[in-house]
């Protein structure tokens, strides 16, 4: 099937309003500017898989934290007690409240889990210009920034868990550096999903596309 693209036909689209035109470099080398907003324009987003590699290698790193430290800290009668997440998926689960830590194992552990997996996969076969199912991979980047618009979700989770520890103990209940280190990773997965350039999964796709016709019109000349 045939197709053509903006960058055919000779347009391109502003990152920053979405308004698309035509593509005409200025005389002073520099990149051309949008009649609508005035922001620079690229046909690509610039170093976008070292920006998303950058920001995935920092988020994987506090997720072990966010899941090895405590994001509660309880302080009662009897003790004091740290709690992290996997501790309090276990909590809720022993007392009976599975739906709840099946909710906190999901937000929690699992969902920031795939996030950093699919974009390292992204940025991994983008730079490696593979031609490897794209359609899939395009899939799997609208499901990443889907679940971006619910990120803080996380967050809220694991703040729904310390009210209802709070509310289920006479005790003086303060957040831990596991929360912190948790925070950070959700914001930048939430980052790294807005700095990778989708269009870079389809441009070893056009490249194959265009070489047939370039091989014909060589031996055309020939």
């Amino acid at each position: 099937m045939k197709y053509q693209t903006a960058a055919d036909a000779g347009y391109i689209a502003c990152h920053a309003c979405g308004h698309v035109q035509p593509h005409v470099r200025p005389r002073t080398g520099l990149h051309p500017r949008c009649g609508r907003c005035g922001s620079p324009m690229h046909e690509r987003n610039p170093d976008s898989i070292m920006r998303t590699w950058a920001l995935l290698i920092a988020a994987a790193l506090l997720y072990i934290p966010a899941n090895l430290l405590p994001v509660m800290h309880t302080a009662s009668l009897v003790g004091d007690e740290d709690d992290t997440i996997m501790s309090g998926v276990v909590y809720f689960w022993t007392s009976g409240d599975w739906p709840l830590a099946v909710i906190v194992f999901i937000a929690s552990i699992l969902v920031p889990m795939l996030k950093l997996s699919v974009l390292a996969l992204l940025a991994f076969t983008s730079q490696r210009r593979s031609t490897w199912r794209p359609v899939e991979r395009t899939k799997l980047f609208r499901l990443v920034e889907f679940i971006g618009r619910w990120s803080m979700l996380d967050v809220f989770v694991v703040t729904l868990t310390v009210a209802l520890v709070r509310f289920q103990s006479l005790a003086v209940i303060t957040a831990g550096p596991g929360a912190i280190a948790f925070g950070s990773v959700v914001i930048l997965t939430m980052i790294a999903s807005m700095q990778f350039d989708p269009r870079l999964i389809w441009d070893p796709v056009d490249e194959d596309r265009h070489k047939p016709a370039q091989h014909s019109q060589d031996h055309a000349h020939e």
